[in-house]
């Protein structure tokens, strides 16, 4: 792990840039910032072994070539070695016949964790890690998620999530409760009185997805 990680622990806002880091990872190693230019999802897990990160990671695994269609990368997390990582993903491929695509960094010293604010500053151990950073091509945080450690992300929920951030990042709409890709989208409310007063639906207008 980088000794130039320096940040204050805390959970990361929307809006924050992505502290860089440099660590091992089961792909060689990596430094965040080698991810600028692309999306990524950077997602941590309690435990190497666990049942509710398994199943994360092989259903991540059978959706690369959805992210992989949508310019986005994924960077797996948790505080084992690099050693028990490579033995947990020979396990998975054996188990479910599938290999896992994207890389997992260790995080023994549980830097990265706090740094992300993945870990509370006091905590001593990862119990609680199970967050998800959405991150543009800029390395700015767009969105996070965070579930304790027995209950699963939906992997449908994050391809959704990034659908929506990357729609609104290059048009000016919004995107309604449900959106799913292709769907209607919502016009930013217009601030004329004249518009206002015309238009009976100017605070929650529909329009077809550019």
């Amino acid at each position: 792990m980088s000794d130039d990680l320096q940040i204050k622990s805390g959970l990361l806002r929307i809006g924050d840039a992505a502290p860089d880091f440099q660590a091992r990872t089961t792909h060689g190693p990596i430094k965040l910032s080698d991810y600028r230019g692309r999306w990524l999802i950077f997602f941590s897990h309690p435990a190497d072994f666990t049942p509710v990160c398994t199943t994360e990671f092989v259903a991540l695994a059978r959706h690369q070539d959805k992210f992989v269609a949508m310019d986005c990368a994924l960077l797996g997390l948790s505080v084992d070695s690099l050693y028990s990582h490579l033995a947990w993903v020979r396990a998975i491929e054996d188990r479910f016949d599938i290999k896992i695509p994207f890389p997992i960094v260790e995080d023994p010293s549980m830097a990265v964790g706090h740094a992300f604010g993945m870990i509370d500053e006091n905590a001593a151990d990862s119990a609680a890690m199970r967050t998800s950073y959405f991150i543009d091509p800029e390395g700015i945080v767009r969105a996070t998620t965070s579930y304790p450690h027995n209950v699963g992300r939906s992997v449908d929920e994050m391809v959704r999530m990034l659908a929506a951030l990357q729609l609104t990042a290059d048009k000016d709409v919004l995107t309604p409760e449900g959106w799913q890709p292709g769907d209607a989208v919502l016009q930013i409310p217009s601030l004329s009185a004249e518009d206002v007063n015309r238009e009976d639906d100017w605070f929650c207008h529909f329009v077809d997805a550019p």
